[in-house]
């Protein structure tokens, strides 16, 4: 029977991919947990079924997922997912392994210096890319991998990446294997002692690995594939020849938008996204900020901006959600480069998303005083950066160099210095 495998267990597959397929006729999906062991046992216990809670301005509704029937913990067992990839039967390879979990250098390919990279070079893979580049070679069949992270030309870079990877270890990929770029959003917080609560209460069972969700929902998909696929249409997913308009509308709409709320939001004294939105001034900057990214979208999206935004700004105020900006906050300096920067270098002029960049950097020195963790893979790299640059304009350029901004015009480094001494002095 076909089957997809998925890598990356994590809430937003499970409520949104997993979901869809659900809705769409349902393949049976191998579940890889990377490393979550407590994620890992708490399906396990439940035979890999949980529920899933849809909160909608009507309430909360919540359905039984029940399409995991095989869970894998890599961390410990990474032959096993190996052979699940090349598997015969798997013709579907979706993940969710965020940004790092693709192991990239700053020009987008595969960082052969990355320590998960050399490591699984020498011992053997663990690392998603290494461990889909040793399934895909022992494969005689042709499958589609299908990237749903938040990557832009997710499935080309996630392509790239695992040939540079087999390049390096030797490995010959012979099997016709395609990878379609793919657009996702569906906002999935992380999962509290109080939405557990809620959950459980609605259906009358304890579950120890509910999902909250909204109910919007959407997953564009490039017509690109090796084989069969369920026939997700059904659930309402959009298949298209090319899904880059629509992968920048959310990146530079409701992503950009996104970061800006959790970094100002945070400083701002703010632990939600409803509560930052509600916050007139930082409400304000999100208009201003789509004002500014609405130019840089391709025409083809434009006639659909002003019901996307509003429907954006309805979604972000649903208190009920109660998304945790420190959540969104995570991953920073990689985040900022495909959701702000691009403004910024498209734009003759973007002080809002410059104040935006400002933010995130007030962001991390204030932690790095505070002491708190920075939850970033660039995280040992910006304490030394903060640690090493006495002064604020030298720091704001450092900073600004890391995520990409090393060639502002004097204007826009001026707006941007202005911005981080600003939001540094009100810390």
């Amino acid at each position: 029977m076909p089957r997809i495998l998925h890598l990356g267990l994590g809430n937003f597959h499970r409520a949104h991919q997993a979901w869809h397929t659900a809705h769409a006729g349902g393949w049976p999906i191998t579940g890889v947990v990377m490393g979550n062991r407590a994620l890992f046992d708490a399906l396990q216990r439940q035979t890999g079924h949980y529920h899933l809670g849809i909160r909608s301005v009507g309430g909360l509704s919540v359905e039984r997922i029940a399409l995991h029937d095989r869970l894998i913990l890599a961390r410990d067992d990474p032959q096993s997912v190996i052979a699940a990839i090349a598997d015969p039967d798997t013709l579907i390879i979706t993940l969710t392994v965020t940004e790092k979990g693709y192991c990239l250098g700053p020009d987008g390919r595969l960082d052969l210096g990355n320590p998960a990279v050399l490591s699984d070079l020498s011992d053997g893979p663990r690392s998603a890319i290494g461990m889909l580049a040793h399934g895909l070679a022992q494969r005689e069949d042709p499958a589609t991998v299908i990237s749903c992270d938040n990557i832009s030309g997710n499935g080309r870079t996630l392509g790239a990446a695992i040939r540079d990877f087999a390049r390096a270890a030797a490995l010959e990929l012979t099997a016709s294997i395609r990878f379609p770029d793919t657009m996702v959003d569906r906002i999935t917080p992380a999962t509290t002692a109080a939405i557990q609560a809620e959950i459980e209460a609605e259906t009358g069972t304890p579950d120890e690995a509910p999902v909250l969700t909204e109910a919007f929902s959407e997953w564009i998909i490039e017509d690109d594939f090796a084989g069969p696929r369920p026939e997700w249409e059904r659930a309402g997913v959009e298949i298209v020849p090319d899904v880059a308009p629509y992968e920048k509308r959310k990146l530079r709409l409701l992503n950009a938008a996104h970061s800006y709320l959790a970094y100002a939001g945070l400083l701002a004294g703010h632990r939600y996204v409803h509560e930052a939105m509600a916050n007139p001034d930082l409400r304000a900057g999100v208009e201003r900020l789509w004002d500014e990214a609405q130019p840089t979208l391709p025409g083809v999206v434009r006639p659909t901006l002003p019901t996307y935004r509003a429907a954006l700004a309805d979604r972000f105020a649903v208190a009920e959600m109660r998304h945790e900006l420190a959540q969104i906050a995570c991953d920073g300096s990689l985040k900022l480069r495909e959701r702000l920067v691009p403004i910024i270098a498209e734009q003759a002029a973007a002080p809002q998303a410059l104040q935006a960049v400002a933010a995130w950097m007030a962001f991390v020195v204030n932690a790095h005083g505070s002491g708190q963790p920075l939850t970033d893979p660039n995280a040992e790299r910006i304490s030394k950066l903060i640690e090493d640059c006495s002064a604020p304009d030298v720091l704001c350029k450092s900073l600004a160099g890391l995520v990409g901004l090393a060639d502002l015009s004097e204007e826009d480094w001026a707006t941007l210095a202005a911005d981080f001494a600003r939001l540094s002095r009100q810390l």
